[in-house]
Order: C-alpha cells, then structure tokens, then sequence
C-alpha cells in the first residue's frame, strides 16, 4: 500500500550524529566497518523505483498509518465537514461565504465533532513519524555508514555545506516531522517514507491524474514531463530549488539525460539522502546544500529553473527573495515553472478556507495562510518575467506559474 522508500536512514536526534552527518571523514573514524546487519533486518529488495523497508515489522506498521490515513481522507474527514456545514447553516452562514482564518478558526473551534478529524489525524501522523524514528534512531551505526558509502557514490556530486548558516524559518517543523528538514541527521529518510503516506488518495486531490500514490516518484514524472521548455529548445542546464528528496530533480534528469541538473536544499540530510538515492537509481543529477534565496550559481545560468511545493513553506518575504534569485540565474529566454498551491488572497469560500486553516493548524504549515494570502503570479510577474497568456499546467491542482525570463 505506501511505497516502500529506499533507505539509508533513520532520525537520530543527538548532537554526536549530528556531527557524523557533516563531517564524513569523522564518521568513518568513528564508526569503522560497516556494522553487520541483523538477521530480522536484511535488505529485502526494491518495488521497482523504492528500496523496501529492511523490516516487514516497520513495513506493516506504515502500511497501517497509510491505511488509516487513507479512512481518515474518504471517511472521518467528511463527517468533520458535514458537521462545519451544519455550523454554517446555525449561523446564517452560506457555504460559499467568503470567510478569513480566524472566522472559520473561529467556527471550528465550537464543534467537537468538527475537530474529530483532525485529533484522528494527527494522531496518525504522529505515529507514523515516531515508528519511523525508532527504528532509524535503533539502527543508527548501519544507516549512518549507508549515508557514508553514498557520499562517494557517482555519478551525479553532492556538496554539503556544514558551515552554512541555517535560517530561523528553514528550522520549523514542517508537518511535524521531527527536527523538520534540517535538524536531524535522517531527515531525507523520514520524509521519503513519511511523504509515500501523504500521497494515498491522491486521485482524490489532483483531478484529472489517475495516481494511487506516488512511491514510484509517479508525481514528479507526470510533472518532469509537462514542464514547458524554452522557445529555442535548448535544455542544457537546469535547478530544481528546495528539491527535497530529488524525487522531481531524477524525473528531470530522465527527461534530459545530457543537462546538467542541480537539485538545491537547505538540508544537508535532505540532499544527502537524495544524491545517494540518485546513484541508486543511476542518476546523475547533482545535489547541493544551498539556499534557494542565495543558490550561488552564475548569473543567466540555467535554461529552467523550478521548485515543487516549496513555497507555501518560506515566509512571504522570502519567497520574493527567491523569485528574484530565478530571475537572476535563469537565462534571457529561459523558463522559470514554480509548482505550488494556488493563492487565494485572505477571504475564500468557508470549505476551502476552512482546508487551509486547518493544514496551517494542524500541519504545522506555520507560513501558508501568508503565501495563499499573496498574489503568487503578480509577484513574479514584475521581477523580470513574461506570463504567457495560455500557461501551461505541468501539474492539475497547482497553480500555473509558467513565466518566460525577458532579455
């Protein structure tokens, strides 16, 4: 049922692994060998794209939290929304009233039953992660020594960057994963395996995308295939920003096997696991620990640059900043293709607004209510881009931001 991710990692959250993450040459000092792996914890094969889980035990316990995550979405969730109509209807409210977060949060909060799926939810949630960080923080020394091997791994390179100062915004925990992105030595791990969970039921989300899921990277394919391309039709180098676990930053890969692709991340374990990820797969995309705001790249650099839900997780101002660095490192007539949520400014109708609420409440989606609150097209519309009239929509569900760098 959740695909199962390739590993080579778990979530240890002490200061000592922590200094193996940045200081490979430490960690293969320290750690020796590799450790033999247990009997109950051999390598059990891939499911095509995705490596298994090396436990049947861990195995059954995420296709469990899939499971329930999945009766949650069809089931519990429309009985919470069925409630916040009725407390609509008490009100005098019509359903398509246009509402703030505070008035939904407002309404919500009065209802028990409206908030029953959220704690089923979230409870959920919480489960998963932590069966994932047990059995990755009880594991440690053979994810760790993984981590090492794929450090040196071809073809592709990876750059971590140990004295790179991390922001205060890139240090939230997104979706209460714990330690987020940049805070525990296995984060990329947690949030391949995590994230498989987040995509059951997707068809349900993305109308028009017959997917069950995405542990084979399906939705990064389909999107790597639908990104439009510069008119002149030159492809030689392409950013993928806030590239997570380089599921999109392979797809492109693929799709251009003679480009010179990047995948850029604030995380170093989120780049550490994508690059060793990719040299499974035998990639050769690039990965480095980087800013999206401050990529270092030359100017005019690359033909397309792109981001995949990047920024509806960036405080607004920051957002702007990475706008204008695409603007900067995208050449004359080059693409820029950001795929993220579609903005609907501080008023929406109740249902969606009480959607967007509630991700930001419960998801710890701590800056969402302030990127939908933004005009996402307008803002990279005047910093040195060309909208076209039709855009292209690489990805049903997400806004098409199609722009078109001017000389």
């Amino acid at each position: 049922m959740i695909g199962r991710r390739e590993l080579v990692g778990a979530a240890a959250a002490s200061a000592a692994l922590a200094q193996l993450l940045y200081n490979p040459a430490r960690a293969s000092a320290a750690s020796g060998p590799v450790p033999k792996v247990p009997d109950w914890m051999q390598p059990r094969g891939a499911d095509g794209r995705l490596a298994r889980l090396e436990s049947l035990d861990l195995e059954s316990q995420q296709d469990f939290t899939a499971g329930f995550r999945l009766m949650q979405n069809k089931n519990i969730r429309a009985s919470s929304a069925a409630a916040f109509d009725r407390a609509l209807a008490e009100r005098g409210v019509p359903p398509k009233a246009m509402l703030t977060a505070e008035e939904v949060r407002s309404i919500a909060d009065s209802d028990p039953v409206i908030n029953m799926a959220a704690k089923a939810w979230l409870t959920n949630q919480l489960l998963m992660w932590k069966t994932l960080q047990d059995h990755f923080h009880g594991n440690a020394d053979h994810y760790l020594s993984e981590l090492e091997a794929g450090d040196r791994a071809g073809p592709g390179v990876l750059e971590l960057n140990p004295s790179m100062e991390i922001p205060a915004y890139a240090r939230h925990e997104i979706h209460i994963q714990p330690g987020g992105y940049v805070g525990d030595p296995f984060a990329g791990h947690i949030y391949h395996y995590g994230t498989n969970s987040f995509y059951v039921g997707i068809a349900t989300f993305y109308s028009g995308m017959s997917l069950t899921g995405n542990d084979q990277d399906q939705v990064h394919e389909s999107t790597a295939s639908r990104l439009p391309i510069p008119a002149d039709g030159k492809v030689n180098r392409i950013l993928d920003m806030g590239c997570g676990v380089g599921q999109l930053t392979v797809a492109l890969q693929e799709r251009f096997p003679e480009a010179e692709v990047w995948g850029i991340d604030v995380g170093g374990p989120m780049v550490r696991y994508s690059h060793a990820r990719a040299s499974r797969l035998g990639s050769k995309a690039n990965f480095a620990q980087r800013l999206a705001e401050d990529t270092k790249f030359p100017d005019n650099y690359f033909d397309l640059t792109t981001s995949y839900i990047l920024h509806h997780e960036v405080p607004a101002e920051i957002t702007r900043k990475i706008i204008a660095e695409a603007q900067r490192v995208t050449r004359p007539g080059g693409v820029y293709y950001p795929l993220d949520f579609i903005t609907g400014g501080v008023r929406m109708p109740a249902r969606s607004m009480y959607g967007r609420w509630w991700d930001h409440r419960w998801n710890n989606e701590v800056w969402s209510l302030d990127y939908h609150a933004m005009d996402f097209s307008a803002e990279i519309a005047q910093r040195g881009f060309t909208m076209p009239a039709n855009p292209v929509v690489a990805l049903p569900g997400l806004g098409a931001r199609y722009a078109i760098k001017t000389a």
